[in-house]
């Protein structure tokens, strides 16, 4: 038996009694996923809203016809260029796109979660402005996905927190 097996024992044993538990069990139905159909994500302006807006509804699922919550969303998304070439032009961008987000209890306007989240990506400059045109659309979708996992996953937390009530 080597020294080790005690030690991986102990540690699977420590981790069993911990209480960690999966957030999503019990699948569609369990009381994560009926909590995130209770939150109505509300409109945000901009390209980057739409996008972010509706990678959170693909992540969140149906709402119910009167959902208990209201998601607010609001979005700063800056491009800045950095890295000189020898003809004074950027050589480099990081597209920044950072979101404040509150849970709102629509029952009484109370703010039950404020949170934040945020996600950069880096561009390259090149020649073409066509190019860099892409480069920076396809960073604004890939940010506002994270940005939306990041936002789903604490929502995920609240909701495994505090089940879902009848809405």
């Amino acid at each position: 038996m080597s020294p080790e097996r005690p030690l991986l024992v102990a540690l699977l044993l420590a981790l069993a009694g911990c209480g960690l538990a999966p957030v999503y069990s019990g699948g569609g139905s369990g009381p994560a996923a009926a909590s995130l159909q209770n939150i109505a994500v509300a409109p945000i302006p901009d390209r980057s809203g739409f996008l972010v807006r509706q990678a959170l509804l693909d992540r969140l699922g149906q709402t119910v016809a009167s959902p208990r919550y209201r998601l607010e969303v609001e979005l700063d998304d800056q491009i800045v260029a950095f890295g000189v070439r020898g003809d004074n032009s950027a050589a480099r961008e990081r597209r920044t796109l950072r979101a404040r987000y509150r849970l709102v209890d629509t029952t009484n306007n109370v703010v039950v979660l404020d949170a934040t989240a945020g996600a950069d990506s880096g561009i390259d400059r090149v020649s073409s402005n066509y190019a860099v045109v892409a480069a920076e659309v396809t960073a604004l979708e890939r940010l506002s996905t994270d940005i939306a996992r990041q936002i789903g996953a604490r929502l995920a937390v609240f909701a495994r927190a505090a089940p879902a009530t009848a809405g």
